[in-house]
């Protein structure tokens, strides 16, 4: 429908899943958009897949690493000349398993999870200040919210992925702060926490039953999420 003409967004995390929704949304509405996935090979084929639908550019980019993301915001504004839209999706999910959760692991968890998103709104940051606009979308989880479901599992040898749980909790935080901070300068910064969304990430969940039926008999519609629901809720 042409909401989005003429705006340029980056996207993370958008080789698959619910931030491909996001891509194909938002190009849907006249926007430009950079794919920045840390899979070469998923950013490209994304990209190549989307390309019908409007101006997309795969940007290879590794949120968990400054030079990465500074590099990867430099070739958007270079190629586009602007940067209106942020979509903070990528992260990582890990094991369900605790004993599994060391704290090398807790800290893999924190790099993509939060301070990456930190270090993209902060790369961002400028262009759109600059602008006097911008919108900066974080995703968090539900996770951050509530217990983990698997807790009604008996059969998992453990009580949830905590690291993930945490690292959610700190981007509703981080949301907080940049509004704060940011909102002065007309940049909007908002959160999403989806729930169970049927995608490749949320296999686990979506293909242990117990688990599944646990989340679905919680959920107000008494099911799981799709990806282009969530799409368009970063789209609004």
């Amino acid at each position: 429908m042409g909401r989005l003409d003429g705006r340029v967004a980056i996207i993370t995390g958008a080789g698959g899943g619910i931030g491909f929704e996001y891509a194909r949304r938002f190009l849907g509405e006249g926007a430009r958009v950079a794919i920045a996935e840390v899979d070469e090979d998923r950013c490209g084929s994304a990209a190549d897949e989307l390309s019908a639908l409007g101006d997309v550019e795969p940007v290879p980019t590794d949120i968990a690493d400054e030079a990465s993301v500074q590099a990867a915001v430099d070739a958007v504004q270079e190629r586009f000349g602007r940067i209106d839209v942020l979509v903070n999706n990528a992260a990582i999910y890990g094991t369900l398993d605790i004993g599994d959760q060391s704290l090398d692991y807790l800290k893999t968890v924190f790099d993509v999870n939060l301070h990456g998103q930190w270090l993209m709104a902060r790369a961002v940051a400028p262009a759109m200040v600059g602008q006097g606009a911008g919108s900066i979308v974080n995703i968090a989880s539900i996770a951050a919210y509530l217990h983990q479901i698997n807790a009604f599992d008996p059969t998992f040898n453990g009580v949830g992925n905590y690291a993930y749980a945490q690292s959610k909790w700190g981007v509703i935080g981080l949301t907080h702060h940049l509004a704060g901070q940011l909102g002065q300068f007309g940049v909007r910064v908002n959160c999403i926490a989806p729930g169970l969304v049927e995608t490749k990430f949320a296999d686990v969940l979506m293909n242990t039953p117990s688990i599944h039926e646990a989340i679905i008999e919680r959920a107000a519609l008494r099911r799981h999420g799709q990806p282009d629901e969530i799409a368009g809720a970063a789209h609004f």
